[in-house]
């Protein structure tokens, strides 16, 4: 499970006394504690799933892309490296990500099987691609492939 593999390479980012590891490590696992405790509000008492730990690692590299952006407006380029470090430990735990060909190609295979012919359609669309490439795939980018496909 990756929540026992972060708590694990946690132990072993400790041990080593690699101190950036060790605060990314801490803050993936604060953050799936958020989750969980969010959960229960919804009757979900064991935790969230391997799904939802997958959204957070997800949400946790696209915020650090959106702070690189920003320190890098501010001349910041140390902070931005350090958001770097940090999104790489936080990929290790991603499976694969899809490259922008694999996307487009995903975006219009559903496009055919769900016969998706307008805007209409992108929520259906959208849903099928989150159920078959969870972590996988940049939803942003998928999105606006849909959404010019559907158009144009």
């Amino acid at each position: 499970m990756l929540r026992d593999e972060v708590s694990t390479e946690l132990k072993q980012a400790m041990r080593s006394k690699n101190t950036v590891k060790t605060a990314t490590l801490r803050l993936i696992l604060a953050a799936i504690k958020d989750r969980d405790i969010a959960a229960r509000t919804d009757g979900v008492f064991e935790g969230i799933g391997e799904d939802e730990v997958l959204k957070v690692l997800q949400t946790m590299v696209k915020q650090r892309r959106e702070s690189i952006k920003m320190y890098e407006q501010g001349n910041r380029p140390e902070l931005a490296a350090q958001e770097a470090q940090e999104i790489a430990i936080i990929q290790s735990f991603l499976p694969e990500q899809m490259d922008d060909l694999e996307i487009e190609s995903a975006v219009k295979a559903v496009i055919d099987e769900i016969e998706a012919n307008s805007l209409k359609d992108m929520g259906a669309s959208m849903g099928l691609l989150r159920e078959r490439y969870s972590g996988r795939m940049d939803f942003g980018k998928a999105s606006a492939i849909l959404k010019s496909e559907l158009t144009g």
